[in-house]
């Protein structure tokens, strides 16, 4: 493994320990140091089973993947550095090709992830192909009801013309007020099919836009919280679509707490992120919370699906948009929820700035 390939691993967000056919560590990423609260010092030099406390379950792990010379995954590890508290994680390890210290000779590469880290990955590649096939039964729904739609209104304004008493005006008003309501709905579900207008964007610009809405909205019982990073750089993405989506989701939040409570908008750097199954360095991180009573267990699994409202009235398809248009700026949503603390979590990727490219 060349020193250009050492280099690659310190950006890894999982952590990675190399050993030498001895056992002994020579390498450790930060992913790594952090994970355990071990510097490299501690890692460097040190025979692997003495640094995690002569585990069973990794030893007999390491002593399949060496006699076999292939990649084993042990899922079930509860381990942590000597000293320190143990976690619950997965590891998988590899026989690698290590250059310069025994030639010919195959030392392993284990690389840990926390089983939480695993679902979470999992999870969000999930939601991503859940996105996108909503967005096509979405645009299919749409098309077909759109039509009709035309051809309802048009025949109940010819037939009330035909009518002489006035009263009777009443049912086809009816007729043509739901049919432009059913138009204006569609015309929301085809939205998310216009592809982003990309352009350098200041996200706080776009907070600050969805506060004075919502506060306008609610004037005497909502208070927002302001929690801003001030030296993030600026996104690249389209304005209209991320104030759509960061104003379905306050929205949401004030609507769960009919009215009275607070929310608050936070803005922080996220380094070494995965989205849509793509590495960036730096990503741009926006919690929206609210303290209201939480969502339901019976309807977080189905949260972002079309049409799914736990409000009387609500048309379900608030998160669902804030999903596509998220996802079309190639970031995540997720969120996490109790009573009394529910938590938006946005990730969009930073490719230009300060913080350099991906």
């Amino acid at each position: 493994m060349a020193a250009a390939a050492l280099a690659g691993l310190d950006l890894l967000a999982t952590a990675i320990v190399l050993v030498d056919r001895d056992l002994t560590v020579r390498y450790a990423n930060p992913a790594a140091e952090n994970l355990f609260e071990l510097s490299s010092k501690n890692f460097v030099g040190h025979a692997v089973m003495n640094v995690f406390e002569h585990d069973r379950v990794l030893g007999a792990a390491i002593e399949y993947a060496r006699s076999n010379r292939c990649s084993y995954t042990e899922h079930e590890l509860r381990i942590g550095a000597a000293g320190r508290g143990k976690m619950h994680l997965s590891g998988t390890i590899s026989p690698v090709e290590i250059e310069g210290w025994v030639k010919g000779w195959q030392g392993l590469l284990i690389e840990f992830r926390h089983t939480e880290q695993q679902l979470k990955i999992a999870r969000e590649e999930r939601l991503l192909g859940q996105s996108q096939a909503n967005r096509e039964l979405i645009r299919n729904l749409a098309h077909e009801i759109k039509n009709p739609l035309g051809g309802i209104r048009g025949a109940a304004q010819l037939l009330e013309r035909e009518f002489e008493r006035p009263n009777l005006r009443e049912y086809t008003q009816v007729i043509m007020k739901e049919a432009d309501r059913l138009q204006s709905l569609m015309d929301r579900l085809l939205t998310p099919h216009r592809l982003p207008q990309a352009a350098p964007l200041n996200i706080h610009e776009v907070l600050e836009r969805v506060r004075s809405l919502i506060l306008a909205e609610y004037p005497q019982g909502i208070a927002i919280h302001r929690d801003y990073d001030t030296s993030l750089p600026h996104l690249k993405g389209d304005k209209e679509q991320i104030i759509q989506a960061v104003l379905n989701v306050a929205r949401n939040a004030a609507q769960a707490m009919d009215g009275r409570g607070q929310i608050t908008l936070r803005t922080r750097v996220a380094r070494q992120a995965t989205l849509a199954r793509r590495r960036y360095r730096h990503a741009l991180e926006l919690k929206i919370s609210d303290t209201g009573p939480g969502i339901p267990e019976d309807m977080r699994e189905r949260i972002f699906y079309p049409l799914v409202s736990g409000r009387e009235g609500g048309s379900g398809l608030g998160l669902t948009l804030a999903q596509t248009f998220v996802t079309q700026h190639h970031g995540t949503i997720t969120f996490e929820s109790q009573p009394g603390r529910t938590t938006f979590t946005l990730l969009l990727p930073v490719t230009d700035g300060e913080y350099g490219k991906p």
